[in-house]
């Protein structure tokens, strides 16, 4: 497609959770700063970590992008090398939004392919080396079928990125969303302590690691990181995951992340 007809197709969509650089100089836009950032602070984080586990590529391997959205962490995966990914929404616009990015950037149509569904419709995954999990175990009421389907694809790597409740112990902590839309099949889900995500991996054979949430530099897109309400995971079955950094443990005063966070911005600001 020319230039003018992908911008056409770009401005076709409401809004976009993500900025991908197109060719012609066109990149979909976002509604703030605060979302590429985010996107690029989340990359350091824990897809930088997952490469470090497979020798800086994911050549030769298959991918699983379960809540893919448009397709970004299922690009990062085709940049990364691998041979073919599979990304699954629940969002039909998403999906399209996936299909024109990849598109556009000319990725072989042999090496992805992208679905438009419920992933508690089906009852497994053909196999997969690498899972990623990321914005959609607190999203969902049945965190056990979740992690079940995961188990299915029977992977090597699987990364979770997740909201994290502080309760005490290995437990799911009942919440409304705020933002419905982002609710697998109802809007009353079930949110895991830390604790409970290692415990459930732990369950279908798989040793976890919460990654230390280490932002250098601001703190723009990662707020509810640096406040111990959110986490990244690393499971694995057969692959050492010693060169991690893990999490320390989270404080026991709730508001003390938020704090530290606040803190931080103070001394920013104080020091420009």
């Amino acid at each position: 497609m020319d230039a003018e007809e992908l911008k056409q197709r770009i401005d076709s969509f409401q809004s976009w959770n993500y900025r991908f650089e197109l060719p012609g100089g066109l990149a979909t836009p976002v509604a703030s700063a605060w979302r590429v950032r985010r996107a690029e602070q989340r990359r350091r984080y824990f897809f930088e970590p997952l490469l470090g586990l497979t020798g800086g590529t994911l050549r030769g391997r298959r991918v699983l992008d379960l809540g893919c959205n448009a397709g970004f962490w299922s690009l990062e995966a085709i940049d990364a090398g691998a041979d073919f990914v599979l990304g699954v929404d629940g969002s039909r616009t998403a999906i399209e939004q996936a299909e024109l990015v990849f598109e556009a950037r000319g990725v072989e149509r042999e090496r992805y392919a992208f679905q438009a569904a419920n992933i508690f419709d089906r009852d497994a995954f053909e196999r997969f080396d690498v899972v990623l999990c990321l914005g959609l175990l607190d999203v969902v009421a049945k965190p056990l079928a979740l992690f079940e389907l995961i188990a299915s694809a029977q992977p090597a790597l699987v990364v979770i990125d997740t909201g994290i409740s502080r309760a005490r112990g290995a437990m799911f902590e009942l919440a409304r969303l705020g933002e419905p839309r982002n609710a697998v099949e109802r809007d009353l889900v079930l949110v895991p302590t830390r604790r409970a995500v290692t415990e459930l991996a732990a369950r279908f054979g798989f040793q976890a690691v919460a990654l230390a949430p280490d932002f250098p530099g601001d703190e723009l897109g990662v707020e509810d990181y640096l406040a111990s309400r959110r986490l990244a995971f690393v499971c694995a079955r057969g692959v050492a995951l010693d060169a991690l950094a893990p999490a320390g443990e989270p404080p026991r005063n709730p508001w003390a992340g938020v704090l530290a966070a606040g803190l931080a911005r103070a001394r920013r600001k104080v020091g420009a």
